[in-house]
């Protein structure tokens, strides 16, 4: 596959839309497989639920724990595509969300590569970016509403790749809305089926974040060292 036949003109570098990635039999197998995961796997939040696989991102580093196979499919088929350069990915956060919930504008930090890699199942979202304020602003005197630099949607069985100023130099996140006008302030509208004027209802929908730490603790940091 062609990384650049998939890069998206009109957004800030670098950011990859790749549509129908996984197929429907396979969009079906994750959904299968999320829900079944037992009970406890599940961390409830104010907006939405996820799931951690992979282990527990930490500063002083992840104590890995196993991959699925499911999940393990997944993330060999982006490994493939080169975008964490020699690394491979190591941990997969799953989150739900219902219609209607959403996340606020936020950066994803220090503790992955930065890349981020998301499979989008079950239902769209748009996914919203931002500029962020500095020292010397505060969001009094710019709201959110003029920091807002343009929009992604992601359409159920696509992927989306953010690397280099779309991951370190905005804010994205999702609102809290049952329903999506589509306009012409969206990057990718060019790739996807959606046509600027449409109103799309939103489902559950559920993410895959697939992204590689680096900091990885080892077995012998954590139990000690056989004697």
């Amino acid at each position: 596959m062609d990384l650049m036949t998939y890069k998206i003109s009109h957004a800030p570098a670098n950011a990859y839309y790749i549509p129908n990635f996984i197929t429907e039999d396979e969009e079906k197998s994750i959904m299968n497989n999320i829900y079944a995961a037992p009970k406890p796997k599940w961390k409830e939040l104010a907006h939405r639920r996820l799931q951690n696989w992979g282990g527990l991102p930490h500063p002083k580093g992840m104590v890995a724990e196993a991959i699925p196979q499911w999940l393990q499919q997944q993330m060999d088929k982006i490994s493939a595509l080169h975008v964490f350069g020699e690394k491979k990915p190591n941990h997969v956060l799953v989150n739900e969300y219902l219609p209607g919930q959403g996340i606020m504008p936020h950066e994803d930090g220090p503790l992955f590569y930065p890349t981020i890699t998301t499979i989008n199942v079950g239902s769209h979202t748009i996914l919203e970016f931002y500029m962020p304020v500095n020292s010397e602003e505060s969001e009094d005197t710019l709201p959110l509403s003029s920091r807002h630099i343009g929009s992604l949607l992601l359409e159920p069985r696509s992927l989306l790749i953010l690397q280099d100023n779309m991951y370190t130099s905005f804010l994205h996140g999702i609102s809290q809305v049952t329903e999506d006008s589509i306009t012409d302030n969206i990057f990718n509208i060019d790739r996807c089926e959606a046509q600027v004027g449409d109103t799309l209802v939103r489902g559950t929908r559920v993410s895959l974040t697939i992204r590689h730490v680096p900091k990885v603790l080892k077995a012998n940091m954590i139990f000690g060292k056989r004697r």
